[in-house]
């Protein structure tokens, strides 16, 4: 047996999943890998070609018919949300973002469903035109005056300085303010006609091997991590890598029940019934 799966190469997931591919938990059937980046995952997942893969929370909803959330394995936590930069001599609030060109990674991902949540409350009228950019232009074209203000996500905010730019709200400390709960950013999920029960094990067992031996997976986290500098990625590391990605509990459960009921309400993503979150 063979499981198909697509996750990305950023640095946590390849922490996460580095036991598993690499032959480390006892009795996991080998994995035949596919690295991607989130967004095109989210599009894969809508294909079904792939046993268990890492979407974004906002690409659930239209996934659950054919695949069901694990309870380990992703992104959830505090502290760790998306940011919104703007040049030095842009937007100082975020109501200057009024009609303004703003820049994304996707419009399938959560960080854009925090955006739009955070835009309905603090920018009058909404924002102006949605550009979508491959992650690693946002900073550049903020920077260089292309658009207006730019939302980044992971290892930007560490780097986002050198860049000249200017922090003009983190949406994971204003998600936080709001709900009291953490962010729900990237969710494992499996398709459900598969032993669940074993492959959540399976995925919580390469976790638990991660935390037990940190250095063994240095090497695999680097060789995906687009050269990023070590430090960056042991940062990025400490930041997604939690107690929520060894199992979302009832609080995980709650963060992920109240971005997409307010996302549903929002008419962003379809609305969910709260017991397809749970098998």
């Amino acid at each position: 047996m063979t499981i198909r799966i697509a996750f990305s190469p950023c640095p946590n997931d390849t922490f996460v999943f580095h036991a598993w591919v690499n032959g480390l938990v006892p009795g996991a059937p080998a994995l035949d890998v596919t690295y991607a980046d989130i967004d095109v995952t989210n599009g894969l997942v809508e294909q079904g070609g792939f046993d268990v893969l890492k979407i974004s929370y906002a690409a659930l909803p239209r996934a659950l018919d054919e695949y069901a959330l694990l309870p380990c394995g992703g992104a959830l936590g505090r502290g760790c949300g998306p940011l919104v930069l703007a040049a030095p001599g842009g937007a100082a609030e975020p109501d200057g973002l009024a009609g303004r060109r703003v820049a994304v990674p996707s419009e399938r991902s959560t960080a854009y469903l925090l955006f739009r949540l955070w835009a309905a409350q603090r920018v009058p009228g909404g924002v102006g035109e949605i550009v979508v950019l491959p992650f690693h232009q946002i900073m550049p074209a903020v920077r260089d005056g292309a658009v207006d203000a730019g939302l980044v996500i992971h290892e930007a905010r560490f780097t986002y300085p050198a860049y000249g730019l200017r922090l003009l709200a983190d949406l994971g400390e204003w998600w936080e303010a709001d709900t009291g709960l953490p962010i729900p950013l990237g969710a494992i999920v499996a398709r459900r006609s598969l032993d669940l029960p074993r492959l959540a094990a399976w995925t919580r067992a390469s976790v638990e091997y991660a935390w037990a031996h940190p250095e063994a997976s240095r090497e695999y986290v680097l060789q995906h991590a687009q050269e990023m500098d070590p430090e960056v990625a042991r940062a990025h590391i400490d930041l997604y890598v939690n107690e929520f990605t060894r199992d979302l509990g009832e609080e995980g459960y709650a963060a992920v029940t109240a971005l997409l009921d307010r996302a549903a309400a929002e008419g962003l993503v379809p609305r969910v019934e709260r017991e397809r979150l749970r098998g």
